[in-house]
């Protein structure tokens, strides 16, 4: 029996049995459905992690007060450490050739008013390099003065949805708000930046370091930001910051220095581990779909006793047989994995649409596999009733036994 032959056949053997071809090609499709849109959550998620940190900045390089090596613990979050991390500590750093810029920050929360509108917002103390450091831009005024940082001045930069909170559609550029009990003179409105690791950066104010120490009463910085030169430049920034800290710190090891790149191929790991982990339980849908497709196809073999015996009997091999169930099972594997390949791409577009700042999509090799498999476990779990089949005596076949 010829190739063309052998699928014509196949096919109308499987168009024969509406039903019992639609539940098959359904849990195949299901199974690699799953697998396509599993993973493409699990990739999104690792797009969107990656996105996050890369809008902190470049090169960049996060000193923390505290050693965790001091405390056996994580990183204190609030300068509960052997030496506070000082805002003269944070501009010594500057002396080293291999740190482009530092944006010392001082962060709490605060109420801010204006007349009878009153918000509670994260106050971020800063210094000008925070803003190019961050890459956050300006849309109206100007960012912090390029000042002293151990210069205390009253001005304030806006998140762009707490200008709107306090000022509705009035301008707010040279306008005083009252933070805490402190009044500041508004110099500049943030771009509209959303969300950046959990922190509304349009629900928030950045103001003077120095004014941010003395509203929060707190000498010890929050963090440092150090940008380095370049990325060749990274460890030899991290090297340098950590001599430097020694050398005023009296020989003591007291900060701990995080690179960007560590935290995110940190996070880029456990991401990718998380999308192969749902892929492969997504993928047990493929296996019990073979299952599946086993045991039908033993129900088909024995409901086609005679129809494999007459088969036989007009001089059809074992071998000729056997390969006619195995095109049957393979068929409905690829038809299924075909179906999967596209109710996974509409899953995709689906959500999409319903989470346009979500990056899901599939990676390339998530659909191949899963077609791959399918077709495998198709040709697989095919075997043992396409064998039954060709086992059959002609003679005992045609009377239907």
């Amino acid at each position: 029996m010829r190739t063309p032959d052998l699928l014509r056949f196949a096919s109308s053997s499987l168009a024969g049995a509406r039903t019992r071809t639609l539940l098959m090609l359904l849990a195949m499709s299901i199974g690699v459905a799953s697998v396509v849109v599993l993973t493409a959550l699990g990739e999104g998620a690792r797009r969107y992690v990656t996105g996050q940190f890369a809008q902190l900045g470049t090169h960049l390089l996060i000193m923390l007060p505290g050693r965790s090596e001091t405390t056996g613990g994580a990183p204190p979050l609030f300068g509960q450490t052997p030496r506070d991390l000082t805002l003269d500590d944070a501009m010594a750093l500057l002396r080293a050739r291999s740190i482009l810029r530092v944006a010392p920050l001082t962060v709490g929360n605060a109420p801010v008013s204006r007349g009878s509108r009153d918000r509670e917002v994260t106050v971020i103390g800063a210094t000008y390099d925070f803003f190019p450091i961050r890459h956050l831009s300006v849309g109206s005024g100007q960012p912090l003065p390029l000042i002293d940082p151990q210069r205390s001045v009253n001005v304030a930069v806006l998140g762009s949805g707490l200008r709107r909170e306090l000022f509705g559609s009035a301008s707010a550029l040279g306008q005083w708000i009252r933070i805490n009990d402190r009044r500041f003179r508004v110099i500049g409105i943030l771009s509209q930046g959303g969300e950046s690791l959990g922190q509304n950066l349009d629900d928030m104010v950045v103001v003077p370091v120095a004014a941010a120490q003395s509203l929060f009463n707190a000498p010890s910085l929050f963090r440092v930001l150090i940008q380095a030169r370049s990325g060749q430049d990274i460890e030899r920034a991290k090297t340098a910051a950590r001599d430097i800290i020694r050398e005023r710190h009296d020989g003591e090891d007291d900060v701990t220095l995080i690179t960007q790149d560590a935290l995110l191929g940190t996070f880029d790991k456990i991401l990718r581990a998380l999308t192969y982990t749902v892929g492969g339980i997504a993928g047990i849908s493929l296996a019990v779909a073979g299952i599946l497709i086993m045991n039908v196809m033993l129900v088909a073999v024995s409901q086609r006793v005679a129809e494999i015996g007459l088969l036989k009997a007009l001089g059809a091999s074992e071998r000729q047989v056997l390969r006619l169930f195995l095109v049957e099972a393979v068929m409905l594997a690829s038809a299924g994995a075909a179906l999967g390949v596209v109710i996974g791409i509409g899953g995709i577009l689906l959500l999409a649409q319903l989470f346009p700042a979500f990056p899901i999509a599939a990676p390339l090799w998530a659909p191949l596999a899963a077609v791959a498999v399918a077709v495998g476990t198709g040709l697989v779990f095919g075997v043992m009733p396409a064998r039954r089949a060709a086992r059959f005596d002609p003679v005992r076949a045609l009377t239907g036994r």
